[in-house]
């Protein structure tokens, strides 16, 4: 019998029905994935994730502005 002795790794999964109120999320298919204390940051992972699956629907969200930015194919190749 084999027993697992190491904790797991807890997700940082926020609920999509929780709103950031301040820096910037990555909002992937609609729910809020992941948040970044930059803009830069957010959006370095953003294209980093429409590259590597480009099926999926990621944006940037802005907490100060309440704002999103689409992160399409295109801009995802730009940097």
């Amino acid at each position: 019998m084999t027993t697992m002795t190491e904790e797991p790794v807890p997700r940082n999964i926020m609920r999509a029905d929780v709103t950031i109120t301040e820096g910037f999320g990555i909002e992937v298919d609609g729910q809020m994935k992941a948040v970044f204390d930059t803009k830069e940051a957010a959006e370095k992972k953003a294209r980093e994730l429409k590259t590597k699956y480009p099926m999926l629907q990621v944006k940037v969200y802005d907490a100060a502005q309440k704002t999103s930015a689409v992160i399409t194919a295109k801009t995802a190749e730009t940097v």
